[in-house]
């Protein structure tokens, strides 16, 4: 008989929101135990890791054991990962939050980066906020880093941050009117508190102070934004304090309640957490805010422990695949991290571990749209489920693996049907498939395309769900310039086995290594994780050898303040390993590089060459600036020992316990199943084969061999190309789903390249950029949803180009246009074209555009309100080659953009758009290798062609829809704020599937800047079907193939070659989408502005766009605060603002009331107040000043916007829509953007 020893069972616990995995490791036989049970089952038990330890300790002590007082004689630590945090925030079930901001902000967290989550939804959905309510204090303090500011100020009366920085304080907080409005939502019952004063991550004083008088006051939980995360950037930092009051008393209850179900022995048990950047915390440390990503932590740490070889340092892709996403990570020796992430609408900024999701999982949906496989994203969820689990679900992935074979019901659990004692239902999927099948077919053969097989149709979802999950795996590697084929996939998850050899094939990964407690990695993992003490303190340090003994000093002080939380939790100072890091950034950029010391400790040597490697170039000049230090101390976490298994014997190879027809790329074949309890160390199988296991089944591919690792038993899978069919030209709609995604993913990796290489706030922060790929004639193939008004108008430049130099454009050359008759839209707007060759001709073209913060023009930011002349906005360029023979011609560029305020910022950003370019290139280039430019070309053509049947799909839609004849006009007219009128007819025709879109009655030309070129409305004609169409479609030149577009020359819309364009761009491209959206009775107007706001002198200019409410619609109301239809431009922080600017930001607001009543209500604008430090010239560029922004279906309008200047003395002045006026220090502007109108009756 076994003798037990006490304390000497360990219990590592994944806790997720369906499943609670165990792993216990015991020094007695039988060595480990895996329990898996349900993580709510409220008949049964009240705890599930609680009862999964009584489970294993009954088994272990062969006795009953009582579910009140769970004995803890043998228990030695418990490690847990939960997802209790991560699925209140998701369901919003924390507890109530008062949220204690600076005055003028008490909307700021609401408004966030102003930007909406997906540019095609007419209605815009954000998750809930978690704050109940909000209380403003009437305090402030603001940054004096300007040298002439600082020259202005006696020092001796200023205070210093933490970061260095000096600290005007312009209004201290009156503590007695805080008592007392704190008493009054401590009365109402709120008992949690979030602190967030602008500034306080540097100047703490005020946040401390308040702090106190709510724990006087008898507040329970109190989160100081600066004591969680001292990090520069309110809106992170402030979201990030709610998320920890909103989730820590949560949190603390549950383990409380875990807790108190054991004896008291429980005090003695060494119990941790998993936090979300992979290290364990223990459990009186465990706060909200480090709780988002703590289940999928561990197994991050599982395949890092036990896939990375640390001799041959191979990197590794992680592979976690759920029942509805999917996780991917990296692991290259270190774990990498990120400080800002976003879950359920709220950015985070919290060390985390760098995990990209993706909704695409076992359960998610399958769809065929007008021709095209879709998988996702939505989810059937786990009720009720895929149709296998026969609770009248939908089509899933899981059931397309179920068809074909590679789920196997016999070594499944019989666990569904409505008494959830019946195996999974292979007759009700195959009906299912057969029903699609036969509605593909229709489709197909009235195409005269060939019919599919149901095995096909099934297959080729697979096909798509894979190309899906390929995307993020190429974002963590190709993006940030690392090549996919040199890494390993470590498979884990319920699902992921089925798909990871063929998502190998896809990258070209040479190896797919999947441990033998995949399906438990997660819980498996905790039990090799640090228990890791990490802090981070803000500073702002120019790195350079004056400064370095400083630096040293701050992080020995760091280091040592972060090892005595582990030496007083017992742990000896000289076990402990310690980690350093500096935050490194050039100055004038965003971009800031966690940077490990290195063994030479030259940071900036190692900072450099992680900037060329992500980057491609270093930016000379430039002060390198430490934003923070950090360091992560760690304590040595778990000894588990490896599972062992026996070797196998060579003469006798393994032998299937079952033959199995299952379904690849050529075909049906009788295909062996192992159970991976069989095999022995050494054995190998030749695919096709299934390998399973009580938690995972693997499939093998054809030309794959997968073999056991000797003493681990683990499984190793050696990739072979696979024996897919080859791709010819005819059109297949799986092969058209795979092209479409490979197509906009070039886009999406040009589009983060650039904004990852540029230098201006205006592209890396606001994100005012678009990338797209054209076809040799200049037609737009894809374009990554970044800004809908460079959705038309950039295929437009390419066009240009192409017919004005003709064979004059060589290979090697790149070229520069803004000009408004070159398919410019404004003339900031840059975009750079670059051909893409193969055997010496032209087959592609690769652009991006991006909005340059300064080109000259008679006011600083280039958007001046009275420009009459195109001259007058800035450098012109019709056609200008900045590169040739490979060399980038700056002389050329310095010449053409010497009336620039901001030169420097225009090279490196012209750089970083043709490194984009290039970018784009090699990946096409890549996608040629691999399928022939004769498949990628016909692909080319099917990807737009089937744009165009999708948006012939949806007219036809719409004039059932609103009971049109066959052939039917509809009417929209407007006014811009001048009197310019914008007249639609708009004709659709039913039986061709076309529409006709008469701009003919529009108004002339103006003699201001509200012309807008032609590209403009094709930009907004294609934004607003592409968003009627409430589907992703491949946003290409087919949608307008079914549309006949008609601008009469010399209008507002078609301006001639010198008309001044600036406002066109921003301002008139609204009207015509309002005009447009209320044609077809979508919705009512939005704010119908961008609110231009640009400031500077003659050494610097800024430049912002505002945003407003949205308009109603039949079903929803408007939204408040954010940025509407042709733009998606971010807002720059509020304290990054004024650390870079001499300004203060008094307020930024909701502007309550401001949108159209009705039955759905219009979205109300903001309320931007900036006070200005220095002289400015200030410009505002907007519209819907005169005009309301109309109701709908008898909605009231919403309220016009209003420009207000505030003198020193205090004296208002409405300055109209369109100004520019010098203002002095201390004076401000006021900026009401305009709401959007309502719907229906009330």
């Amino acid at each position: 008989m076994t003798e037990l020893i006490k304390n000497s069972i360990k219990f590592n616990i994944d806790r997720g929101g369906t499943f609670t995995d165990i792993y216990a490791e015991m020094p007695f036989e039988p060595h480990f135990i895996v329990e898996k049970l349900l993580s709510v089952d409220p008949d049964n038990y009240d705890d599930a890791p609680r009862e999964g330890i009584r489970r294993i300790l009954e088994r272990v002590q062969k006795t009953a054991i009582s579910r009140d007082s769970v004995d803890t004689t043998y228990i030695k630590s418990i490690r847990m990962g939960t997802t209790v945090g991560t699925n209140a925030l998701l369901e919003r079930k924390g507890k109530d939050v008062l949220l204690v901001t600076t005055k003028g902000f008490k909307d700021l967290l609401q408004i966030g980066n102003q930007a909406r989550p997906k540019i095609f939804d007419i209605n815009i959905v954000k998750p809930d906020l978690i704050y109940k309510s909000v209380m403003e204090v009437d305090e402030r303090v603001s940054i004096v880093n300007n040298d002439v500011l600082l020259a202005n100020q006696d020092t001796s009366l200023l205070e210093k941050g933490t970061t260095g920085d000096y600290i005007k304080i312009i209004k201290s907080p009156d503590l007695d009117l805080i008592k007392k409005d704190l008493l009054e939502y401590f009365n109402q019952g709120i008992k949690s508190i979030a602190i967030v004063l602008i500034h306080s991550y540097t100047f703490h004083k005020h946040e401390l102070l308040i702090g106190q008088l709510a724990k006087e006051i008898g507040f329970t939980h109190i989160s100081l934004s600066h004591e969680l995360m001292p990090m520069i950037k309110a809106v992170p930092r402030g979201l990030t304090s709610c998320v920890d009051a909103y989730l820590t008393p949560l949190i603390e209850t549950y383990i409380d309640n875990f807790t108190q179900g054991f004896d008291q022995g429980i005090a003695k048990v060494d119990i941790s957490f998993m936090m979300s950047d992979g290290g364990l915390c223990p459990v009186d440390s465990f706060r909200g805010f480090r709780s988002i990503l703590s289940g999928p932590a561990g197994g991050v740490v599982g395949y890092s422990q036990t896939t990375f070889d640390k001799d041959s340092k191979q990197p590794i892709i992680g592979f976690d695949m759920g029942g509805t996403s999917t996780d991917v990570s990296r692991f290259s020796g270190t774990f990498d991290h990120v400080f800002e992430t976003e879950i359920s609408g709220l950015t985070i900024q919290a060390p985390q571990l760098d995990i990209h999701t993706v909704a695409a999982g076992g359960g998610s949906r399958l769809f065929f749209k007008s021709g095209l496989f879709a998988v996702g994203p939505e989810s059937v969820g786990a009720h009720p489920g895929p149709v296998c689990y026969k609770k009248n679900g939908n089509l899933a992935i899981t059931d397309a693996n179920l068809l074909l074979g590679r789920v196997v019901p016999k070594f499944f659990p019989s666990i569904f049907g409505p008494n959830q004692n019946e195996p999974l239902d292979i007759d009700a999927t195959t009906r299912a498939f057969e029903e699609l099948t036969k509605q593909i077919n229709d489709f197909q053969l009235a195409r005269d395309l060939p019919a599919m097989s149901v095995d096909q149709v099934a297959y080729g979802f697979i096909q798509v769900a894979n190309e899906a999950m390929c995307r993020p795996i190429r974002n963590i590697t190709e993006a940030k310039g690392y090549e996919c084929s040199q890494h390993v996939l470590a498979c884990f998850g319920g699902a992921g086995g089925q798909h990871a050899c063929a998502i190998a094939q896809n990258l070209g990964m040479p190896k797919v290594f999947i441990h033998r407690f995949s399906g438990i990695l997660s819980a498996y993992g905790l039990g090799l994780a640090d228990l890791v003490i990490d802090r981070q303190e803000p500073c702002s340090i120019i790195y350079e050898k004056g400064n370095l003994d400083e630096l040293h000093e701050k992080l020995a002080a760091l280091e040592e303040k972060a090892a005595k939380e582990l030496t007083d939790k017992g742990f000896d100072r000289s076990t402990l390993h310690t980690e350093t890091f500096l935050n490194l950034r050039f100055s004038g950029t965003d971009t800031a590089m966690m940077t490990k010391t290195p063994l030479d400790n030259d940071y900036q040597k190692e900072f450099e060459e992680n900037y060329i490697r992500e980057f491609g170039f270093i930016i000379y000049g430039r002060n390198l600036l430490v934003d923070d230090i950090r360091v992560r101390v760690y304590a040595k976490g778990s000894d588990l020992k490896s599972f062992s298994i026996k070797d196998c014997d060579p003469a006798n190879p393994p032998k299937p316990v079952t033959i199995h027809s299952c379904y690849f790329a050529s075909g049906r074949q009788q295909t062996p199943i192992y159970l991976l309890k069989d095999l022995l160390g050494g054995d190998t199988v030749q695919g096709p084969a299934i390998i399973i296991d009580n938690t995972t089944t693997i499939v093998v591919e054809p030309g794959c061999k997968a073999t056991m690792t000797r003493g681990t038993g683990n499984v190793e899978i050696i990739v072979g190309d696979g024996s897919a069919k080859k791709i010819n030209t005819e059109l297949d709609p799986i092969i058209l789903s795979v092209f479409s995604h490979r197509f906009m993913s070039i886009a999406e990796q040009m589009g983060r390249t650039l904004q990852r290489t540029s230098i201006s706030t205006n592209i890396k922060e606001r994100l005012d950029f678009s990338c797209a790929l054209f076809s040799p004639d200049g037609g737009l193939v894809a374009n990554a949803p970044h800004l809908p008004v460079h959705l038309g108008s950039m295929q437009e430049a390419v066009k240009f180009q192409i017919h004005h130099l003709g064979k004059d454009w060589h290979q090697g050359e790149v070229i520069l246009a803004n000009h408004p008759q070159a398919g410019g839209s404004h003339l900031p707007d840059m975009t750079v074209i670059t051909p893409v060759y193969h055997k010496g001709q032209v087959v592609f073209y690769v652009a991006s555009r991006g909005h340059h913060a300064d080109i000259g023009g008679i006011t600083p930011g280039s958007m001046p309100p009275f420009s009459k002349h195109i001259d007058e906005e800035g450098a012109a360029i019709m056609s200008l080659k900045i590169v040739k023979q490979g060399v980038f011609q700056e002389d050329t560029i310095k010449d053409v953009f010497k009336k620039s305020r901001n030169l420097s910022d225009n090279i490196s950003d012209l750089k970083a758009q043709v490194a984009a370019n290039k970018k784009g290139i090699s990946l096409m280039e890549e996608l040629i290798e691999h399928y022939g430019l004769d498949v990628v070309h016909a692909y080319m053509n099917h990807v737009q062609k089937n744009a165009e049947l999708a948006v012939r799909d949806m007219l036809c839609e719409i004039s059932l829809n609103n009971n049109l004849k066959p052939i039917d006009t509809l009417h929209s007219r407007d006014f811009m704020d001048d009197g310019s009128v914008i007249d639609l007819k708009l004709t659709i025709n039913r039986e061709e599937k076309t529409a006709i879109f008469d701009w003919s009655e529009t108004g002339p030309e103006v003699f201001g800047n509200t012309n807008a070129p032609p590209s403009v409305t094709y930009s907004a004609i294609i934004y607003s079907l592409r968003s009627l169409v409430k589907r992703d479609i491949p946003l290409n030149q087919g949608c307008l193939n079914p549309i006949t577009i008609h601008i009469p020359p010399a209008s507002i819309l078609n301006p001639t070659k010198e008309a001044a364009v600036v406002g066109g761009n921003v301002l008139t491209s609204q009207r015509v989408t309002d005009i447009i959206l209320y044609a077809f009775k979508a919705c009512a107007n939005s704010q119908g502005c961008m609110n231009n706001l640009t400031f500077g002198d003659e050494k610097l200019g800024y430049y912002e766009t505002i945003a407003g409410g949205t308009g109603a619609g039949p079903t929803f109301n408007g939204f408040s605060g954010v940025q509407c239809h042709m733009t998606n431009t971010r807002i720059t922080d509020v304290e990054i603002m004024e650390k870079r600017y001499p300004v203060i930001v008094r307020e930024f607001s909701i502007r309550k009331g401001s949108g159209g009543d009705g039955k759905f209500k219009g979205g109300d604008g903001v309320v931007r107040e900036i006070e200005f430090l220095k002289n400015f010239d200030v410009s505002i560029l907007s519209e819907r000043r005169c005009y309301k922004p109309r109701g709908l279906e008898g909605g009231s309008d919403a309220q016009c916007g209003l420009n207000l200047v505030i003198r020193k003395d205090g004296k208002v002045i409405n300055i109209g829509g369109k100004n520019t006026i010098s203002l002095l220090p201390n004076e401000r502007i006021r900026i009401l953007s305009p709401g959007g109108g309502g719907y229906g009756k009330l």
